[in-house]
């Protein structure tokens, strides 16, 4: 049977089996993935251009020697200068003190408030996030008061710069809500501690037993954050006159630019190392916390 001229494309064979269209191969697609892998492969250099040549450009400047030659001697200076080392020990405890304190009052709260609470959700989340509507400047001239206070009638724990903890709590506090509060959505907190409380549990017991080893991850992207807001604070310690590291970097600046690059550009490296450390050791520590996998009968 011949198919007509105005037939469909499926008319019967002369051998009797059906014509079957097929598609002929196309390589059309390899164009569009190929230009899409360009594309992202253009963002990544464009991204990391944006990150590294800034970085790249302060190596080049703090290593500048005499004639054109390179040397490491800022570098090498950064240990012998007592200020730099007093405010990286400073930072490194404030960080830890902000950390601990941001913590006992965020995670408890915030517990309590899905559990026994939860009309109160907005309400924490707005106090919460009210410090991103407020700039450092005008909280430095609310609670300066304060520290003067503190400096004349607290004698030395009063006036050291520890007790900028206080006021960095308040700032960590929209970051380190957003990251808890994700990962207490994530898990059914109120069944847990309902759970909890039926088989005798206390409070204490519930929420750091049962609810933070469920919210681990969201505690250390809390914590991380706290850390790297700490370490490059600056408005605050230079109008309260403490010599942290962000101000320290600043006064080094006036007096020689070649070793504030290159402090500057070590505690960048460092905070970074300190933030992968601190993540891994997280990791680590889940990792050995999970009990291992039965094999399969």
């Amino acid at each position: 049977m011949t198919a007509s001229p105005g037939g469909p494309l499926s008319a019967a064979a002369p051998d009797g089996g059906a014509l079957v269209s097929r598609p002929r191969g196309r390589r059309g697609g390899r164009p569009g993935s190929r230009l899409q892998l360009s594309a992202r492969v253009a963002i990544l250099v464009l991204v990391l251009g944006y990150l590294i040549l800034p970085l790249l450009a302060m190596l080049e400047f703090s290593t500048r020697g005499d004639y054109g030659s390179r040397t490491l001697n800022s570098y090498a200076a950064i240990l012998g200068n007592q200020n730099v080392l007093d405010g990286v020990v400073t930072s490194l405890q404030i960080a830890a003190l902000t950390v601990v304190g941001m913590l006992l009052l965020l995670v408890p709260t915030m517990v309590w408030t899905v559990v026994r609470v939860p009309r109160m959700r907005r309400v924490v989340e707005f106090l919460c996030l009210l410090p991103l509507a407020i700039p450092a400047i005008v909280i430095v001239v609310g609670i300066a008061p304060i520290y003067r206070f503190m400096g004349q009638n607290f004698g030395a724990v009063g006036a050291s710069p520890l007790t900028l903890a206080l006021i960095d709590i308040i700032l960590v506090l929209p970051f380190a809500y957003r990251a808890i509060d994700a990962s207490l959505r994530s898990i059914d907190t109120a069944t847990l501690a309902d759970a909890a409380r039926s088989l005798g549990a206390g409070w204490p017991r519930t929420i750091f037993q049962v609810i933070v080893p469920n919210i681990r991850g969201g505690i250390l992207s809390a914590s991380v954050l706290a850390i790297a807001l700490v370490l490059g604070e600056y408005t605050i310690s230079s109008l309260l006159s403490f010599n942290t590291l962000q101000v320290v970097i600043f006064l080094l600046g006036r007096r020689d630019p070649f070793i504030s690059v290159a402090v500057s550009l070590s505690a960048l490296v460092f905070a970074f190392v300190l933030l992968i450390v601190i993540t891994r050791i997280a990791a680590g520590s889940d990792h050995r916390g999970q009990p291992a996998e039965e094999p399969a009968a």
